[in-house]
């Protein structure tokens, strides 16, 4: 099997040192790189071709989420999981919305971090309902009902089956648990889920999710 190319995106020397000590032992996983800083990204994605990018949010030139838009905005863009020491941070959300596939504490435990590279590899997610509704509350108030309103007219090209299936997507169903819930087989979620991510323009599942919860779709 081919292993998981990962490249290493952190200011502090420490933190990257640690990462690769965890990480680079699991099998299946190549570390290809490390970057001190988001401009060093772009250059090195070309040299390293990496599928996943650990990268951190707080940096002295630019920051992770500058780094992830700039990535996500590529049509070879590796997948992004974002490094916090923050569970409800603003900026988070903002990487969420820039095209990251997820996020990971600074201090979660090494097999947890390995799971998310290559759930993340694998195309899912690493962003739970739950967190979902924890950042989207941490960011709620200002323009809430200006995006509401925006997020409705997006979701307004989906046709019902389409809509259906992003709010499962939202409510942080597995393909397998959508098809069972919507009587549909896996490979027709799938489908479903790659003409909506088409039809509005994102990245992936997590965007869904957050335009779903936008949309107060979630709470109907």
């Amino acid at each position: 099997m081919t292993p998981i190319r990962l490249l290493l995106v952190d200011d502090d020397p420490l933190v990257r040192a640690g990462l690769a000590l965890m990480i680079g032992g699991a099998e299946g996983i190549e570390i290809v790189g490390e970057a001190a800083d988001g401009g060093e990204v772009g250059a090195l994605v070309d040299r390293t071709r990496p599928d996943v990018v650990l990268m951190d949010i707080r940096m002295p030139a630019v920051d992770g989420l500058t780094a992830t838009g700039l990535l996500r905005a590529r049509a070879d863009a590796p997948q992004v999981i974002v490094l916090t020491t923050f569970h409800a941070d603003e900026q988070v959300l903002h990487a969420l919305r820039a095209g990251a596939a997820g996020f990971v504490l600074k201090d979660t435990p090494p097999d947890r971090i390995v799971d998310a590279v290559r759930r993340v590899a694998a195309g899912d997610s690493v962003l739970s309902p739950a967190v979902t509704r924890q950042l989207m509350r941490h960011a709620a108030g200002t323009g809430a009902d200006t995006r509401r309103t925006r997020a409705r007219a997006r979701l307004a090209a989906l046709n019902d089956r389409e809509r259906e299936v992003a709010v499962a997507v939202g409510r942080g169903l597995a393909n397998a648990e959508i098809a069972t819930g919507l009587f549909m087989s896996v490979a027709t979620v799938k489908t479903h889920v790659s003409r909506i991510l088409a039809k509005l323009g994102l990245n992936n599942r997590v965007q869904i999710a957050l335009l779903a919860y936008d949309a107060g779709l979630l709470e109907e």
